[in-house]
């Protein structure tokens, strides 16, 4: 793909993200999952995001560099499922996955019995996992506050521990839903567990091969609630959404109804038009970063003004994206202000640009969450491919709802 795609205002939208794809969030715990399991399950409707599709391909890989790419989960998840089933793997990645901490995950795996070293930097990738000498304890203490994906990458391994392990959690707990889809699907495969306010405790066990279908990723729809709200006009629907998800990010049914978006479902489908959109919002991120940028720009763009908590897990993902959003949202004449530690403002936009250009800095959400303003202005964005990380028919979708992208 070229290294720029335009889109040409389009004010009025109605279609069907029929290519919307798996939840890749699922996905990746259930190949986890079914690897320690066996590998004998039927699993479908796998995503097609690229962060998927390595882990489809690396959890069974023979070869002993395993590379992650940019994909953090399948980084934390293949580093502990290495590490216990005492396979002999060098993990690297990209220049940026080789930024983000792995010390804690490390930690705690090296105090069960996981012999792991780094080959670089201490706390970073690339490392190696050598062995498993055996459970050294069966209770660890481990901060809430971190990537939720630590917790998760223990807990998917802790049945196959011959004394259990209890995790005991520090501190204020971020992306708690995450860890309650963990103990979701590991409950699927045979596995149970008990989740406490600050505490999980799973008990020695064996998983048990199922077949699984993986649901459609709320996280991937944000983007057509954010069309949606953004529209003059909008119908828009979404295929395999589950309502009672075990996803946290279906919470942008809840967030989007204030900024304007009506959500229906019915026959097995979501149906997105517009409604009235309140003045502000306030909104806690903690347990639903991957929505903030969404959030962010749609009220940008609306004059709606933001008060946000629960964003500092931003500035370690794909890319530090509070300072992402801070110099893009600036294009548009809107900023996200950051009034303490814990608390930021947006300040929308007086007034919005006839066009404008959007970096990415190599993160999907971010090329995703600023292409709704197409329905306001003409919108380029830099380095489109970016996408393939976590919905690579994205630009696809959008020329079936008659977005000129080229």
């Amino acid at each position: 793909m070229s290294t720029t795609i335009h889109l040409k205002r389009t004010s009025v939208l109605k279609g069907t993200a029929s290519l919307l794809p798996a939840s890749k969030s699922i996905a990746n715990r259930a190949l986890i999952i079914n690897a320690l399991a066996g590998g004998t399950s039927e699993l479908h409707n796998l995503s097609d995001a690229n962060d998927t599709q390595l882990m489809l391909r690396l959890v069974g890989s023979p070869e002993p560099v395993i590379d992650v790419e940019d994909a953090g989960t399948t980084m934390r998840f293949l580093t502990a499922y290495f590490a216990v089933t005492k396979q002999q793997k060098t993990l690297t990645g990209t220049s940026r996955m080789q930024e983000r901490p792995i010390g804690i995950l490390v930690d705690a795996l090296r105090s069960l019995g996981a012999d792991i070293a780094y080959t670089g930097r201490e706390g970073y990738p690339p490392l190696r996992t050598q062995g498993f000498s055996g459970q050294q304890r069966n209770a660890i203490r481990i901060r809430g506050d971190i990537s939720s994906q630590f917790i998760s990458a223990l807990m998917m391994v802790a049945p196959m521990l011959p004394q259990g392990l209890t995790l005991e959690l520090e501190g204020k707990v971020g992306s708690r839903p995450y860890i309650e889809m963990t103990a979701s699907l590991m409950k699927h495969f045979g596995a149970s567990s008990t989740l406490l306010d600050d505490k999980v405790i799973i008990p020695a066990q064996h998983y048990i091969p199922a077949p699984f279908t993986v649901e459609s990723d709320w996280s991937a729809a944000s983007y057509w609630f954010a069309f949606t709200a953004l529209a003059q006009e909008a119908t828009v629907t979404l295929p395999r959404l589950f309502e009672s998800s075990v996803q946290g990010d279906s919470v942008v049914v809840q967030i989007m109804d204030t900024l304007g978006v009506r959500a229906v479902y019915a026959g097995g489908l979501l149906t997105l038009t517009k409604k009235e959109s309140a003045a502000s919002l306030s909104w806690d991120f903690t347990h639903c970063p991957d929505l903030a940028q969404t959030v962010a720009v749609v009220c940008a763009a609306k004059g709606i003004r933001g008060s946000f908590t629960g964003l500092e897990s931003l500035r370690i993902k794909e890319t530090d994206r509070i300072a992402a959003l801070q110099q893009e949202l600036r294009k548009i004449g809107a900023d996200l202000v950051e009034d303490s530690t814990e608390h930021w403002t947006l300040v929308p936009s007086q007034q919005l640009p006839a066009s404008a250009s959007f970096a990415t800095y190599k993160d999907h959400r971010m090329a995703m969450a600023f292409a709704p303003l197409v329905t306001l202005m003409d919108v380029t964005i830099e380095q489109p491919d970016v996408v393939r990380k976590s919905y690579p028919n994205y630009w696809n979708d959008l020329r079936a709802f008659g977005i000129t992208a080229a």
